[in-house]
């Protein structure tokens, strides 16, 4: 029998990313194993295929609070759990990853997932990768500029020729395997940084733009640079899909998702704050975030129904992915957020965006 074929594209996205975090609950202070973390994950995205979501992405990272070191190896596991979802990274660090075993990895990836493979590559916001994998952080954009060259070469031929000033020249040789999918979506994730959203733009590339703070609005400019740009390079924008990538949580009651995701929250964005410099963040500066023209995702499915199409009419993007849940929260309460954002709050979003 053959596999079950990816669904077509709805006309507006919305999925998942993790992290793939193993902090402390912030309730009891208790860290699950890495075993259950894992087993978990593998269930919440199981959930988020059976209730329709469109995508999920895993982020890679290389610190003691997080189980995500080798994402593919999790997506490769999650894709015989599901039929229909589409699986990304979110994001590989490309700067410090060779790519010709990222495509390798994505190519069987696909195969795997009978074409559900897609590729997130960016420089990362942690910076372990690199002196762990040998490179020097001084190279840091220039390492991405170069290895997201060589990735696009990946994609278009069997055999391939290319060389660059921080890896060793390929002289006509066949990259293998070759994936389902003609070409497996490459996406450029930026956090902001106008030499990075012209970068995507001048390839051609779609793009994934995180929004963790401030007021939306303030974004906008991006997505006008994007869109600017792509045309300037003789890409037609309206064939580039822009993904918004955000942190949320749902419950059934407002107040009950505020409750579960504040004290993770900001357990997990003050020690980052910590380490980079940053003030703490307040209970009453969450609540400003949640609100309509906030950055948080944090409520119930109306409210998120609401601020998935407010932020639509501001960015006019393809896809939405939240990052469920900031830290550790509680599994069953992370299984009910991915029922009501699958159930309740896709169809309706997507209805709405269909008759625009």
């Amino acid at each position: 029998m053959q596999p079950e074929s990816p669904k077509s594209k709805p006309p507006f996205e919305i999925g998942l990313y993790s992290f793939a975090e193993i902090t402390p609950d912030a309730a009891t202070g208790k860290t699950i194993s890495p075993q259950q973390r894992l087993r978990n994950l593998i269930e919440s995205v199981e959930l988020a295929d059976q209730v329709g979501l469109d995508v999920f992405g895993l982020g890679e990272h290389h610190r003691p609070e997080f189980v995500s070191s080798a994402p593919l190896v999790i997506l490769g596991a999650i894709a015989e759990r599901t039929k229909s979802i589409r699986l990304s990274t979110a994001v590989t660090v490309l700067s410090s990853d060779d790519p010709v075993r990222v495509f390798q990895d994505f190519a069987t990836l696909d195969l795997i997932s009978n074409g559900r493979a897609e590729i997130m590559a960016g420089r990362g916001s942690f910076i372990e990768s690199f002196p762990l994998f040998g490179y020097d952080l001084n190279d840091y954009d220039a390492l991405f500029a170069e290895k997201l060259e060589l990735l696009i070469e990946l994609r278009k031929a069997e055999r391939v020729t290319w060389s660059g000033a921080h890896r060793a020249a390929i002289n006509d040789l066949g990259i293998y395997p070759r994936p389902v999918q003609p070409e497996i979506p490459v996406w450029v994730a930026v956090g902001g940084t106008p030499q990075s959203v012209v970068r995507a733009a001048t390839l051609g590339l779609p793009m994934a733009l995180a929004i963790i703070g401030g007021m939306p609005e303030r974004f906008a400019p991006m997505v006008d640079l994007y869109r600017q740009a792509a045309r300037q390079a003789g890409h037609d924008p309206a064939q580039l899909p822009i993904s918004i990538n955000s942190h949320g949580l749902l419950a059934d009651d407002s107040q009950q998702a505020a409750d579960d995701y504040f004290p993770a929250y900001v357990q997990v964005m003050n020690q980052i704050g910590r380490e980079r410099g940053w003030a703490g963040i307040t209970r009453a500066q969450f609540e400003a975030a949640r609100t309509l023209r906030g950055s948080e995702f944090v409520g119930s499915p109306h409210e998120i129904i609401e601020k998935i199409l407010f932020q639509h009419q501001i960015f006019g993007h393809q896809r939405l992915l939240l990052q469920l849940g900031v830290g550790t929260i509680e599994h069953k309460k992370m299984m009910r957020a991915i029922e009501l954002l699958g159930t309740e709050v896709a169809p309706v979003v997507r209805a709405e965006i269909a008759q625009k």
